[in-house]
């Protein structure tokens, strides 16, 4: 918003107070004053002058010879090349001695040998934008209204001894999208007062109602529609005054009615619009527009409409987008006489609703968008029609066409003194706080004890609670008046969640370990979900209502495939050897057609495919294999503080003979992952050598995962280690032996683990050979050769009853 201080002055005093001080105070109220711009751009010495005469230049076909009075008594001699200039006009003429932007100075000078005294302007040789001038003053020279008063400086006339303050409003403050908005926050910053214009409108003409009558048929989208009807205007030029307010605030003069509304938007905040009342019609509705109606807006431009536009319609013909654009069918023309000038309340998010569907904005919709105030409707109606009065010569007629739902009521919030001071660490007085709502020009009243009532005005639909009015008292009473104080009360520390802190030490673990984080689409092909289903198995994909692409239809039911795609991507770019991880949700549904929310699972994959290459100097490089995905997995539940058992399992999309499932130790009837080789069918699909994935349930690995980490002291004894070798069927897993071992060596055993298999000479060929290393240790005292072959014959024991086993010779 662009507020011209010298029209800012006509509502509050700005006397002894600077531009620049001006903004620096606004700027620490709460409101950034992103530009102070100078409108008078280094223009000294240039008058209104009179030209008298124009003659052709002897010499010279394009030149012009004219007698100029600038009102100093003697009458100036000066050479013109315009086309548009003529006698009988009044001009703006820098004399002998002027300067102009650029500092340009004038002189006295010959142009083919006859003498000029000085030089007539441009709207553009005198710094200003001449985009923003109307049409017809844009090219030649600038011509000033026949009233306009000789030897006036030009400066003050076009209004150039102005500065314009720049608002960075945000949303919520609407209300100085107005100037008499800002003119309330102005004086409530300077502690001065607001005077608002006069509104003497004279009626006369006949009735209103009498000439238009309204319908609305949608009162939640626009609960205040209101006309006024003004006939017999004459369509002419706006003031000089109302135009250079206009181009302050970047408005384009236009003509005097045009501009009216326009200077009265900018003025009070309200939007306004002028129908040419004999083509609207005298049946004015508000309705939502019909499915195929069609709209030529005043961009020239044709929008076809929907029922979810609101339309301002005469005789039931689209006029106008409400709170939009007007039509171009009722547009102001030089020949309109009668005037249906409109003001209303329309819903804010209707009219933004509309906007971005036609991708139209405009200074009303801005305004509309970020909800106006419903007390300036009539206000802001009977303003402009005040000024239309006056300044195009209409009789405005007796009374308003209105219709309207509900009534303007003002928020009444209460206010705790004592919780203000808590809020902002001050000690404020009762007193200083009633002063601080007057100065806003919000009433107050005494409630309680310590607890006032503050009126606030619908022009504030920013103020609905309390603490936004602790939020005023603050800014008027200046943030820099707030002291520093310590922070009291309870303070709540910051930290992971337990799932936060899972996931970060999975990161972490894997990053170190030499692996690279994928993200990919949680959107895939229907075909995708169809390929891991050991999560998935008896639910389906969630489609999307309106996919990007077939590709990316469904929502992903496994992370696999998108690895998958993952690593063909990079094998395609000569990048083979691959180690990718992925934490990432999945979803499924039990429903065919969804109703009800999805369920969705925190899941991590894994993938391994190419060469290895062992941190040891000399060291060839290898395949990766089963084991460098296991020992990745491992790596993982150990820094979890979790134990897993692997099982032989052949699950959808890996191979049958090279792929386990997970259990938790803590859990082991429960599956909580799957790995292994991917089936050599996938492998030829994707084009992959071979390749290693793994997939885990990490809402499971949530809960087992220990909270914290728990630290004991080093051991102070020795430990014993005994190996055993045993013969077993070659069905037995490894795993099932070393949970048979731990349940039977009792509290000494420390730790157990498979060293070596072995199957070939000397061992049947239905049998293998499992080596065990297994620690024994108490914590209190050195352990005795006795304890420890006790221990021992009672894993040999349980193992030769529960898999009948043989030791080894």
């Amino acid at each position: 918003m662009k507020v011209s201080t010298q029209w800012l002055s006509e509502y509050v005093s700005l006397d002894g107070v600077t531009p620049e001080e001006l903004a620096e105070k606004i700027t620490r109220s709460g409101i950034e004053i992103d530009e102070i711009e100078q409108r008078n751009q280094g223009v000294t010495g240039v008058v209104v002058g009179y030209v008298k005469h124009k003659e052709k230049h002897p010499d010279a076909d394009k030149l012009n010879v004219c007698t100029v009075d600038v009102g100093s008594g003697e009458d100036l001699q000066i050479v013109c090349g315009a086309k548009n200039v003529d006698a009988g006009q009044k001009v703006p003429v820098a004399v002998v001695g002027a300067v102009l932007p650029g500092d340009f100075k004038i002189k006295n000078a010959k142009l083919r040998g006859v003498a000029s005294q000085g030089m007539i302007c441009s709207a553009k040789e005198l710094g200003m934008n001449d985009k923003l001038l109307p049409k017809d003053q844009q090219e030649g020279i600038l011509v000033l209204p026949e009233g306009t008063e000789i030897g006036l400086p030009i400066t003050h006339v076009l209004g150039l001894d102005d500065a314009v303050l720049e608002f960075d409003l945000t949303p919520n403050r609407s209300d100085c999208l107005s100037m008499i908005g800002a003119a309330y926050e102005t004086a409530a910053i300077l502690g001065r007062d607001v005077k608002l214009p006069a509104i003497d409108l004279i009626e006369a003409g006949g009735s209103a109602s009498d000439k238009v009558g309204v319908t609305v048929e949608n009162g939640e989208l626009c609960s205040h529609y209101a006309i006024r009807y003004i006939s017999g205007v004459k369509i002419g030029p706006s003031p000089q005054w109302m135009q250079n307010r206009l181009m302050a605030a970047g408005v384009r003069p236009t003509n005097n009615v045009v501009d009216i509304t326009n200077y009265v938007m900018l003025e009070c905040g309200q939007p306004l619009h002028a129908f040419d009342a004999d083509k609207l019609g005298a049946n004015i509705g508000v309705r939502s527009a019909r499915e195929g109606e069609v709209l030529t807006t005043l961009d020239g431009q044709e929008r076809k409409l929907d029922p979810s536009m609101l339309l301002i319609t005469g005789e039931d013909r689209p006029a106008a987008l409400a709170g939009v654009m007007g039509g171009l069918e009722t547009e102001v023309t030089e020949s309109t006489v009668n005037i249906a000038l409109e003001s209303a309340k329309f819903s804010g998010a209707s009219v933004r609703k509309t906007s971005r569907k036609l991708g139209l904005r405009s200074e009303a919709s801005l305004r509309f968008e970020k909800e106006v105030d419903p007390s300036a409707v009539i206000a802001a109606l009977d303003r402009a029609a005040l000024l239309l009065a006056r300044h195009a010569g209409g009789s405005v007629a007796h009374g308003i066409v209105e219709q309207r739902s509900g009534s303007i009521q003002e928020k009444t919030i209460s206010l705790s003194l004592p919780k203000l001071n808590a809020y902002l660490g001050t000690d404020i007085s009762m007193l200083e706080v009633k002063a601080i709502f007057a100065r806003l020009n919000f009433k107050c009243a005494d409630s309680a004890e310590g607890i006032i009532d503050v009126q606030v005005p619908t022009r504030r639909g920013d103020i609905t609670r309390d603490v936004d009015l602790i939020e005023e008292a603050a800014r008027i009473h200046g943030y820099d008046n707030i002291p520093t104080t310590v922070i009291d009360g309870p303070t709540t520390p910051g930290a992971y969640t337990k799932s936060q802190a899972v996931r970060l030490n999975i990161r972490r673990t894997l990053t170190h370990g030499g692996f690279h984080e994928a993200i990919t689409y949680s959107f895939t092909r229907p075909e995708n979900t169809e390929l891991f289903r050991a999560f998935s198995a008896g639910t389906n994909a969630v489609p999307l209502a309106m996919p990007m692409s077939e590709e990316r239809s469904v929502l992903r039911t496994s992370l696999l495939p998108m690895l998958l795609e993952s690593s063909e991507y990079n094998r395609n770019r000569k990048n083979a050897d691959l180690s990718l991880f992925e934490i990432g949700k999945v979803f499924h549904s039990n429903e065919q057609k969804v109703t009800v929310q999805p369920t969705e699972l925190t899941m991590l994959g894994l993938l391994l495919t190419g060469s290895k290459t062992e941190d040891v100097v000399g060291a060839q490089p290898r395949k990766v294999d089963f084991f460098d995905l296991k020992g990745a997995v491992e790596s993982v539940l150990a820094e979890l503080g979790l134990e897993g058992q692997y099982r032989a399992d052949a699950p959808d999309g890996f191979h049958p003979g090279r792929s386990a499932s997970l259990y938790l130790n803590q859990s082991p009837d429960k599956r909580v992952g799957v790995l292994g080789q991917l089936h050599p069918q996938l492998q030829r699909d994707f084009d992959l050598e071979d390749t290693y994935v793994a997939e885990i349930c990490l809402d499971e690995l949530y809960a087992a995962a220990m909270p914290e980490i728990e630290y004991r002291e080093l051991p102070r004894y020795p430990s014993a280690q005994r190996d055993i070798a045993i013969v077993v069927d070659r069905s037995v897993e490894a795993g099932a032996l070393l949970s048979a071992a731990r349940a039977s060596a009792g509290e000494l055993l420390e730790d157990v683990r498979v060293f070596d298999v072995y199957t070939g000479e000397h061992v049947a060929s239905d049998k293998k050979s499992v080596a065990i290393a297994l620690t024994y240790r108490n914590p209190e005292r050195t352990l005795t050769d006795e304890e420890v072959a006790q221990a021992q014959q009672n894993v040999v024991t349980a193992l030769e009853q529960t898999f009948a086993a043989e030791l080894r010779k």
